[in-house]
């Protein structure tokens, strides 16, 4: 089976599609839980392009899944990669979202494409308001 040729997303991540230049996602921040460590640094450059904050918490591999509790409430929503998250991290995450009232967004997987294009969904919504 042959594989089909991949899109590299990078240099479009770097710039936020906004026609005014100005992000509707400047100064707010975000949860992302699981994924691959060896992509934080990317994921967090991805949010700073749309002028948002990332944090990054392992979904316990090497961070304890309690710390989830006490970054949830300072932050504006959380990101799950459905496919690089353990069970115990993400039914953490979803409760702690319902118990402090922030948006839970799965993601179909750990990409930097995929939480490209959820940031961007983020920002035409916001800029369309």
């Amino acid at each position: 089976m042959a594989r089909k040729g991949k899109k590299d997303f990078s240099r479009e991540a770097q710039t936020p599609a906004s026609a005014s230049g100005k992000s509707g996602l400047d100064g707010r921040s975000f949860l992302y839980v699981g994924g691959r460590d060896c992509q934080v640094a990317h994921l967090r450059q991805i949010a700073s392009s749309f002028g948002a904050e990332l944090i990054h918490h392992d979904g316990g591999l090497r961070e304890a899944v309690s710390r989830i509790d006490t970054v949830l409430p300072s932050v504006d929503c959380v990101f799950c990669p459905i496919d690089c998250i353990s069970h115990d991290a993400c039914l953490r995450v979803k409760t702690g979202c319902k118990k402090f009232g922030k948006a839970f967004i799965p993601l179909r997987n750990g990409s930097k494409s995929s939480l490209e294009r959820a940031l961007q969904t983020m920002n035409e919504r916001d800029n369309s308001r």
